[in-house]
């Protein structure tokens, strides 16, 4: 109207869901031509319920407004929380919080494009919760309102970042006042969100951090409701390694003390399982939140295909599929999936469990749950791009190192011989709703199905956060006669919490019988052997093998992007195989592997014609290739089995290389030992001996 009026306006605040008046104000005001803004201020009372992952309490405040014959009503959904760092510890309604995330990088392969109904949402953070997430980070892009709807009922902590990624950040001001104006927009759209907790300017920024910390310092003045950080991650020298002055929490994968992720670390350190990442972030006095963690490539599920019935088209998996056909390789698809995804199952899981041993850190956010189709296709998920599983691990198996509470082991290794104990430390990790009092913590260690022992350990009171030195578990493994694996379960009694680990306990003295096999490190030897009828296990020096780098982790985020790496995804092999009677093992890549995995080079063997490969490597998606690090075959009249992981060296102080050479000697020795005819040996023979293999860094691939 052109004319002043009079208005009354009527504030109310409501639960949500359960109607419950807190708040009614009244006022009156006079409304001038144009824009006028009048501010209410009601008071909720102590008693009105918080937000958080565990009561995602919501209120409507409705204003009504009459004017004459006019009526205006207005409704805005909101909730109450305070949430805030405390040093090193994000702290939410003054409880420490942990968050358990993943990334969604806006992948949405029907549409090309983010849903924006609730219902789409809701299918998608129920996938993330049912693998214990309680975090989400949006990675370069803010989600529609519909996502932050749902997260706000589903009580799910959301990060957003500014839509750049960018390495020349500065350069262009255009960009810059871009971002600027952006910011603001968001924080207007989406600000009353509870959800909202967590705001980054973008990922892996570089170059001008002055004009980032302006930015930020904007961002910040503007809106205090989040948290704010500069940059998730920077390679920028000089930054990246440690926080930024405004930062309120700190995302990276290492600091200037050290790794904060096991990239650096599973490859090159013996698995231990009593190692955390303290010493990297002593000193740090906001929380830090462990970036992109795992990026462990899993082979392509090609029954995804027919799921692409949208706008985009799989040609990465058509791609694949062809190829393994042309190869007559279709048939293992399945299991090179099985076996690559049961690794970087392993793998994710002590990621994970190390995070949370740590005071200081504050949560991880995987990359990722599930597949990222881009960048050449980064097949990192245990799920797939639609959210849906692979069948690698269920959420119920997840969720026992990532829920609210989490049973946790302290011990030094995998793998044993029978004259040692078995002695771990007993922790254990509360994020859940409640400290928890006058609670048990049961273990028991089985082999097979059957209980070797067991015991229980009090805890008088579990408190939020990290809680070490609760108890011992020490169990001499004497009564281990057979190579074993071993499973120790650890639970909360009276819970659904529990959590589980492999070990291996071999005998502690083993008598090798070599029978009629000879062994010999040399190919001209193992011929002049072959000829002569004789049963051989050739087993040249890895050190001087051409093939591929032998390796424990897989290919890291995608072979086509970073493809300066080795390109193995892991073993597979048979268990029931009689050469590993006596080596107990799944079909997959487990802790006991590590050893004859890092002293070993992968043999490219596509050339070779009949025998069969007892313990493949699962090659990545671009080559397909077919590779083994243990390959039999008869050659003439001889026998051969060709070993390129080291079964020589150290054996006293190798119970892994020990027993699997016990292991295939028991088997050449036996009737069983009939392989077929192998031809192409010769084509090969420039392989052995020719090379000077050195290891990649962790850094290398980059």
């Amino acid at each position: 109207s052109s004319q002043t009026a009079p208005v009354n306006l009527s504030l109310q605040v409501k639960g949500k869901d359960d109607g419950k008046s807190y708040a009614s104000v009244e006022a009156q005001a006079e409304a001038v031509k144009g824009y006028s803004t009048v501010e209410l201020t009601c008071q909720l009372g102590d008693n009105a319920p918080l937000w958080d992952e565990f009561n995602p309490y919501l209120y409507d405040a409705s204003v009504k407004l009459v004017s004459g014959k006019s009526t205006s009503l207005t409704t805005e959904t909101f909730g109450l929380r305070d949430i805030r760092h405390e040093g090193n510890k994000l702290v939410m309604n003054e409880k420490p919080i942990f968050l358990r995330g993943t990334l969604e990088c806006c992948i949405f392969p029907l549409t090309g494009t983010p849903p924006t109904d609730e219902a789409s949402w809701e299918k998608l953070y129920a996938s993330a919760r049912e693998y214990g997430m309680n975090h989400l980070r949006f990675h370069s892009w803010c989600p529609p309102e519909a996502a932050f709807n749902v997260a706000d009922e589903m009580g799910f902590y959301v990060q957003v970042e500014l839509p750049v990624w960018s390495v020349t950040l500065g350069k262009d001001s255009a960009t810059v006042e871009f971002l600027r104006a952006e910011a603001k927009r968001i924080s207007k759209e989406y600000g009353n969100h509870p959800s909202f907790c967590f705001w980054s300017i973008g990922n892996e920024l570089q170059y001008d951090f002055n004009i980032l910390a302006s930015m930020l310092g904007e961002m910040k003045a503007a809106d205090d409701r989040h948290l704010y950080t500069t940059t998730s991650f920077t390679f920028e020298k000089g930054h990246g390694d440690w926080p930024e002055n405004q930062d309120d929490f700190f995302v990276t994968q290492w600091t200037k003390k050290g790794w904060v992720r096991g990239q650096g670390v599973f490859n090159q350190e013996l698995p231990s399982f009593d190692k955390d990442f303290r010493a990297s972030i002593d000193g740090m006095e906001v929380p830090l939140v462990t970036h992109e963690v795992g990026q462990y490539s899993v082979y392509p599920d090609l029954t995804e295909i027919p799921k692409y019935t949208g706008t985009l088209m799989p040609l990465n998996f058509m791609a694949v599929k062809e190829d393994l056909e042309k190869k007559g390789l279709i048939d293992k698809a399945p299991e090179y999936l099985q076996a690559s995804g049961k690794l970087a199952a392993i793998l994710y899981k002590e990621e994970i469990e190390r995070a949370l041993k740590t005071p200081g850190i504050s949560g991880f956010q995987l990359l990722d749950l599930h597949d990222f189709p881009g960048q050449g296709t980064a097949l990192v998920g245990l799920l797939n791009a639609f959210w849906e599983s692979k069948g690698i691990l269920t959420g119920e198996e997840f969720r026992e190192f990532c829920a609210p509470v989490v049973p946790l082991l302290r011990f030094p290794k995998a793998v044993y011989t029978n004259n040692e104990t078995f002695e771990a430390q007993i922790e254990l990790c509360n994020y859940g709703k409640d400290e928890l009092k006058n609670s048990t913590l049961s273990w028991e260690i089985t082999a097979d199905g059957r209980s070797l022992g067991k015991g229980k350990t009090p805890a008088a009171a579990l408190a939020f956060g990290h809680n070490g030195g609760l108890g011992k578990i020490s169990f001499p493994l004497q009564q281990v006669t057979n190579a074993s694996k071993l499973e120790v379960c650890l639970s909360l009694d009276g819970t659904e919490y529990r959590n589980r680990w492999n070990v291996w306990v071999y005998p502690s003295s083993v008598d090798t019988k070599w029978g009629d096999v000879k062994y010999t490190r040399s190919y001209d030897e193992a011929m002049v052997l072959l000829k002569k009828g004789e049963k051989v296990l050739f087993n040249p020096d890895w050190r001087t093998l051409q093939g591929i780098e032998g390796k424990f982790v897989p290919v890291f985020w995608s072979p086509v992007h970073f493809p300066n790496q080795a390109g193995t995804m892991g073993v597979l092999c048979n268990p029931t195989h009689p050469a590993l009677a006596d080596f107990p093992t799944d079909m997959h890549t487990d802790w006991q592997w590590w050893d004859l995995n890092i002293n070993s080079t992968t043999l490219v063997v596509d050339s070779l014609q009949g025998g069969a490969p007892v313990v493949e490597m699962v090659d990545n998606f671009v080559h397909n290739r077919r590779l083994t690090s243990l390959y039999e075959g008869r050659v003439g009249e001889g026998k051969l089995m060709l070993a390129t992981f080291d079964l020589q060296t150290a054996l006293d102080k190798r119970p892994v290389a020990r027993q699997m050479l016990y292991s295939i000697l028991n088997y050449m020795n036996s009737e069983e030992f009939a392989p077929t005819q192998l031809e192409g040996l010769d084509k090969i023979k420039d392989m052995f001996g020719t090379a000077r293999n050195q290891k990649q860094s962790a850094k290398g691939i980059y």
